[in-house]
This record gives C-alpha cells, structure tokens and sequence, in this order.
C-alpha cells in the first residue's frame, strides 16, 4: 500500500508540475535553486558534508552521484525522495526542526532538472572557495631562452605539467587571415596573402602594420568597446535624453591608443564627450530598484572594469560571491544626487547608503565631497597601481578577444579561478609595465608561438576546462560585413551633401574625422561598427546595447540561419558584390581573386571548375551572387580559425 500510494503521489506531483514547468518562466538558478539548497539540502551534502557519499558542491559531484537524470525529474531519485511519505527514506530527513520539502520548492527542483540542470560557472557551495587576489603579484618567469615570449615560457610550462606537447604552428595563410580579423577586423591584404603562398611571410612585420594602423584598428575595436560600454546610436533613452553618445570619444581614445589608466579614469570621473557610459537608462514608467540609473551605474563600472556581477547583490546579498547589497549601494552612493535607502527585493530596508570603495584597503571615498569629487576618487581608486583586479580585467578580456576563451572564465567573473594565474598576472603586469598601453598587450600576444599556433574547435561540454591553445572564433556581424564589402570592394557611400549638413544620419563618421583631422571623407569605406543596427547584424548577434556585453553569442541560432539563408541584407551585399566584380574580370579570375581575398589561398582546381559550373564561362547577375553566397557560407570564411 504505501509504493501505491507514492506512486499516486508522484504520478499527480509529476503531473501538475509539468503543467507548471510550461506555463512558468526559465528557473533561476541563483535565486530559486540556491536558495532552496541552501536550506535543506547543504547541511549535509556541501562543504565538508557528504552524507551517503553524494556531495552537492558542483554540478559534476551532483552528476557523478547518478541521483538524477537530465531532463527527466520523474525518473530521478533526488526527486522521489523528496516526495516520499516514507519517513524513513524521505529527505530533508525527519527530525523536529526538519519538515517536508514545500510543494512549491519541489516544483523548482523538478523544472531545473527538467531544464538540464544550469548552474553558475565557477559556483559551488564548498568552503575552500578561490580567492581571487587584489593587489599585482610577481610572477617568477619559467626557465626559457632570454628572448623567449613570457606567455610562451608560461603557458609551455603549464602543457608540459599537464602531460601535453605545445601546438604544432598554423601555416601562414591561417596565421595572416586570424591575426588580421583579431587585430583590425579585415582580410589580410593581398600582398601578405601572396607571400604566405610563396612561404615569405614575415610574421612580425605584419602584427606591426596592422598595429599601425590608427584608423582600421579602432574601427574594429569600436566593435569590443561599443558593446562593453553600452554606446549605441539608438534605442532606449535616447528620445528622452536620458543617453548619449560617446563615439567621438572613444573612437579618439583608440585612434590615439590612450593608456588604459587614463581611458578608465575619463570614463568613471567624464568630462561631456564620455558621460554617455556612467548615465544609465532612464526608463519609461516605474522600475525595480535594482534598475535605477545610480545602481547601473554601480553595476556597469563593476563588470566593466572589476569583472564582478554586482546585479544579484543589487536586489540582495549574492548568494554566488561575496558581494552584499550594502556593496552595490555604496557604488551606487558614488554617482547619486540624493540620498539612497538600501532596498531589499523591492522594499526599503530603512538603511542609508553611504558612498563608499568596495576595497577599502586601497583607499576610501570620501562621503562628504560633492558628486564629481567623489567620482574623481572612484575613477583613482579603480585605477590605483595596486588595484591588481582592474589590470588583471582588462587582459583576461583581451586574451579572450585574440584567443577565444578566457584565462579567468567567463571574463564577467573573475572571482573564478584561472587556469593560469600566473599568465594572467603576467600580462597584468606587462600591462602597467608598458604605461597601460593596450596595443603592447596585443603584441605580446600576437607575436607570441601559441598564438600563432593551430587552432581547435573548443567543446564546453568537456569539464574541466584545459587550455590546448588558441580557440576557434565566429566571425562578429561587423566583421563578416566588412570583410564581404572588402573581397567584392563595394562599399557604402555616405551622400556628401548630407555629409555636410553634419546632420545624425552621418553622426558617426563626422566623429571620426573630426578625430583624424580630415576635411572630405573621400572614398574611404564605411565600416559596419559606425552603421545602425540592422537585422542581419542582430540576428548575427550585434546587441542592442541597452546593457554591458561582454561576449558575442558562439553558437550559430536559427534567426541567424535564415537570415544568411535568404535575409533581404545578404542579398543585397551579394548583389552589390556580384555587380561589382562582373565587369572587371572573366569567370576563372573572379574565382581565383575571390579565393585569395575571401580565404586567404588558391582554389582547387575542382573548386574552380564547380564554380565555373554556377556562373558560366562568361559571368552573369545571378551566377556571380550565387558563388558569392557559397563562399561567404563556408565555415572556413564565417570563422576564425
């Protein structure tokens, strides 16, 4: 009678719980699941705890356990003894202060099973916990030759201790097609395509150029720091003047490689041109409190430049890191007008916020001092020589952009310990070495033998994560653009009467020549970083900029599938492209030219007969921009490998 009656049980649970697994929202793990585990279950399966060998502490100890399948919380035993009305097999255990798990508390333990089990990177519930250092460290370089690239003695070390071999070098044509489109965001020009075909490349001499390159370079960093720094050229808030623009500026703090300390401290502390960043959106209607524009702004500056999620400590205390909700308020303090009352979950605490540094060690804010004031000494505070985070922040994002992944990973977490410490504090320290000069960062990487290395197709499934070397990367929307116009040379022209009227339609490239002292635009191209949103560009993953983003989508959607499938923009490009080359060059040439541009090699010869095949010896319209298509369809084009 009593399986009976727990297999009734359970078939009505299971069966009121899938009604409400589709009508409910995705489960939060932070703040439904944790929460619950927390107080019930951590007691005696986290931390130190293990009872009956099953630890809660990661997801992989509660894989391993083999409590639960994936999808199926009616066919897991976590959730059969949850349910039971054995009392002696029922957990929580019975005991006086132990009661039953809620129904409620069950459902959102089914449904996050039910939804494959998502849990926070780099959380777990034990107690020997990475602390993530403040203040730079020394790091004791590995035996090497003199001239040896530090990140090479580094990173050869840490292969070697994991029993690997360092990766075999890419060939040059891959090498030149990955460090263009890291560096500036193009094709590699057609002299260094031939000579990485005749195997003359000088690999140095070409991150140099491209270095060098004031205007190609910030264009494309534009990209990276666009989505970092929320500067959109429309959307929310701009209507009500509750956002502006900061193009002008930072397309200038690029062109001119201004050094990160200093860029930092004018982003936190702005003069006008670069208070776009520290103005959150004023949104329409009433707001969580957690959304007001001081605590944005709080939480903007912490991910930014701190790699910290103070969004959770925003509402509450975080139940993933240390933060607190008096944390989130202090920085909040920094930046507001008027007084601010700490609010829990959307109700007044009574508390009072005082403004205050996350890290007093370093220094402290003085309350007192009026709003710019109190900003100057942030923007100091976040930039203090032994604030090792801010270093440390700036490089693991720069290491993900040149080699696909993090050190510290995700980049938004830095409390996550790296696989490397001491490469990340040697690049941290190389950083402040060089003046804060970004561009030096990006040359010890680039002209380092593991950058330069063969790439692999990284699978996230396979934990624990091991660095192999350099990652597989999606082309960005701006780059696949930029790169189609650049291989057909069909570029937007902006309308010069418009462009002299300095009107907003052209608001961006005015901005840069106002940057580059240039009095005509010429027939310089227009790249996609200073264009408007469009579908293509947000299907392929460019953001609408409302909030910080740190990293582009790395997984091909549907949305974006059918938009490189038949999307109106795709065909107009190819269209453009098509009519571009058709007139210059018969059907072998067009192939050849368009081989070498787009892939940076030369074409089979069975790749030139099948495209001879789609446009006929003489090229027409529609067999030009079919060939096209295929060959901005290829893998090898849409990524960089």
């Amino acid at each position: 009678m009593r399986m009976a009656h727990m297999l009734f049980f359970r078939s009505v649970f299971l069966g009121m719980a899938s009604v409400a697994a589709t009508a409910q929202a995705e489960v939060d793990f932070a703040h439904q699941v944790v929460p619950i585990l927390k107080k019930h279950c951590i007691e005696c399966h986290g931390g130190d705890e293990s009872k009956g060998g099953f630890s809660m502490n990661t997801r992989d100890l509660v894989l391993e356990a083999d409590v639960l399948e994936i999808g199926k919380p009616h066919d897991s035993f976590f959730i059969e003894s949850l349910i039971t009305d054995d009392e002696d097999e029922r957990m929580p255990p019975i005991k006086k202060s132990k009661d039953p798990l809620p129904k409620a508390d069950v459902e959102v333990l089914s449904k996050w099973i039910e939804q494959g089990l998502k849990w926070e990177p780099g959380f777990t519930f034990a107690k020997d916990r990475y602390k993530a250092p403040l203040k730079p460290r020394e790091v004791k370089l590995p035996a090497g030759p003199k001239d040896a690239n530090p990140v090479d003695l580094i990173v050869a070390k840490y292969l070697a201790d994991k029993g690997m071999k360092f990766p075999e070098p890419a060939d040059d044509s891959t090498f030149i097609a990955r460090v263009s489109q890291d560096l500036v965001g193009l094709p590699p020009k057609p002299e260094w395509v031939e000579a990485a075909i005749a195997g003359k490349l000088e690999r140095r001499a070409v991150i140099e150029e491209l270095l060098a390159d004031q205007s190609a370079y910030a264009a494309h960093w534009m990209t990276f720091w666009n989505d970092l720094l929320r500067n959109g050229y429309d959307g929310t808030g701009f209507i009500t003047g509750g956002r502006s623009q900061i193009t002008e500026w930072l397309y200038g703090s690029l062109y001119h490689n201004k050094p990160y300390d200093q860029f930092v401290r004018q982003l936190v502390a702005p003069s006008a041109e670069a208070r776009g960043f520290i103005e959150g959106i004023k949104w329409r209607g009433q707001v969580n409190a957690s959304q007001t524009t001081q605590m944005q702004f709080s939480q903007n500056v912490s991910q930014v430049f701190l790699g910290i999620n103070m969004k959770c400590a925003s509402c509450h205390d975080s139940f993933t890191s240390e933060w607190k909700l008096k944390d989130a308020y202090s920085l909040a303090a920094v930046v507001s007008d008027s007084e601010l009352e700490l609010t829990r979950c959307d109700k007044p605490t009574g508390v009072k916020a005082a403004a205050a540094w996350i890290f007093p060690e370093l220094g402290e804010i003085d309350a007192s001092m009026p709003r710019d004031q109190r900003l100057k000494q942030l923007a100091n505070l976040i930039t203090h020589p032994e604030n090792g985070r801010t270093q440390r922040t700036i490089v693991n994002r720069l290491w993900m952009q040149m080699m696909g992944r993090g050190i510290a990973h995700p980049v938004d977490a830095m409390d996550t310990e790296p696989w490397s410490e001491d490469l990340l504090d040697q690049l941290a320290n190389e950083l402040v070495a060089s003046g804060y000069d970004i561009k030096e960062v990006l040359r010890l990487i680039a002209t380092s033998r593991i950058y330069q290395a063969r790439s692999e197709v990284l699978d996230e499934a396979v934990q624990p994560y091991v660095f192999r070397g350099p990652v597989r990367k999606r082309m960005t929307a701006e780059q696949f653009i930029d790169s189609v116009r650049t291989v057909t040379g069909v570029w937007p022209k902006p309308d010069k009467q418009a462009l002299a009227q300095k009107g907003k339609k052209y608001g961006q490239i005015n901005a840069m020549m106002k940057v580059e002292g240039l009095k005509s635009w010429g027939d310089r191209p227009v790249r996609a970083a200073f264009t408007k949103r469009d579908a293509l560009q947000a299907a392929m993953g460019r953001p609408n900029r409302e909030q910080v983003v740190t990293a582009r989508p790395s997984v091909l959607t549907t949305l974006e599938a059918i938009n490189l499938a038949n999307g109106p923009e795709v065909a107009k490009l190819m269209e453009e492209g098509a009519k571009g080359l058709i007139d210059k060059a018969s059907s072998q040439n067009i192939v050849e030219q368009t081989f070498l541009a787009a892939l940076s090699r030369s074409p089979s010869q069975s790749e030139i007969r099948a495209a001879i095949a789609l446009m006929g010896q003489q090229p027409n319209q529609n067999g030009v921009e079919d060939f096209l298509w295929s060959i901005f369809m290829l893998p090898e084009f849409l990524y960089i490998n």
